[in-house]
């Protein structure tokens, strides 16, 4: 895996670097025994909006029970800079639904989620898919103070929540801080 881009933090990204100091916290799920989630990086293959461009990751059925995809980015100032990602309402605001389909509905209530010192909710959601039939994904957002780290799991066969675990792991990995740390803006 390649980082591209290295640059300097700056402003309110530098900021929401320093939330990656400490350790993951909460897992709700718990990942298949004998596997070993690896997340591989993908191309973003959704054009370029007000917040850039994000990273894609796929981890195989080899390495986490089914296929799956996670898109992760970073949402600089997008979050309630006193409350946060505080309840279900205000994750589906930040929540990049717009990016897989229509129609979110949501599943389950949401969980409250900590990942290093950044909290948030993760709530899985029934979504509409152009051309297709619904599927579930899971829609993860953490926040430190105004800034917003969001995340979706599209699960091949499975269910996105079986990925929970491995995504929380993986949003906590020293790759995603040092991209988030590395990369103003995308």
């Amino acid at each position: 895996m390649t980082t591209r881009n290295r640059t300097r933090p700056v402003g309110a990204l530098s900021l929401f670097c320093l939330a990656f100091g400490a350790t993951l916290t909460l897992m709700p799920s718990v990942p298949a025994a004998g596997l070993h989630p690896a997340w591989s990086e993908l191309a973003w293959r959704f054009p370029i909006d007000q917040w850039g461009i994000g990273k894609t990751f796929r981890c195989r059925a080899k390495d986490c029970g089914h296929d799956a995809e996670l898109y992760v980015r970073a949402k600089i100032g997008f979050c309630n800079c006193t409350t946060g990602v505080a309840d279900d309402e205000d994750l589906e605001r930040v929540a990049d639904f717009d990016l897989f389909g229509d129609r979110p509905a949501a599943l389950a209530p949401g969980r409250v989620i900590k990942v290093r010192q950044m909290t948030g909710r993760a709530r899985v959601y029934s979504i509409a898919a152009a051309g297709a039939e619904q599927r579930k994904i899971l829609t993860i957002a953490l926040n430190r103070k105004c800034d917003a780290v969001v995340a979706t799991v599209i699960a091949g066969s499975g269910d996105p929540v079986d990925f929970e675990t491995a995504a929380l792991e993986f949003l906590g990995s020293e790759l995603i801080a040092r991209w988030l740390g590395s990369t103003p803006g995308s």
